[in-house]
């Protein structure tokens, strides 16, 4: 169930970041209240999966993950671009979490 948690965390912050990059500064109401409400939520969710997985770890998969949806959603969603120094990052973080996932001994893991 943690890492259900984990990826709930996961999921709404990058739902608050899309809805961040839509309020634009704080300026359109709606957008701003999403994003706050799914930050609240990740942040919820997150607590939760801490209760079993080590902070680092999860923060680690947490922003890892979020990262790589977030720069995935920003291309294809809001038309920004990746140059290949980006794409080489995403692609290292990508390894980063599985290197974790697969091969750590951390218990929680």
């Amino acid at each position: 169930m943690n890492w259900l948690y984990l990826g709930f965390a996961i999921l709404f912050e990058v739902a608050g970041t899309s809805a961040l990059i839509l309020s634009q500064g704080f300026s359109k109401a709606l957008p701003t209240v999403l994003s706050l409400i799914a930050f609240a939520i990740a942040f919820f969710f997150l607590s939760l999966a801490l209760k079993t997985i080590p902070v680092g770890i999860a923060y680690a998969i947490w922003s890892g993950a979020g990262i790589v949806l977030i720069s995935l959603i920003g291309f294809f969603l809001f038309k920004q671009s990746l140059d290949l120094p980006a794409l080489i990052g995403i692609a290292l973080i990508i390894g980063g979490v599985v290197v974790i996932k697969q091969f750590s001994s951390i218990s929680g893991l």
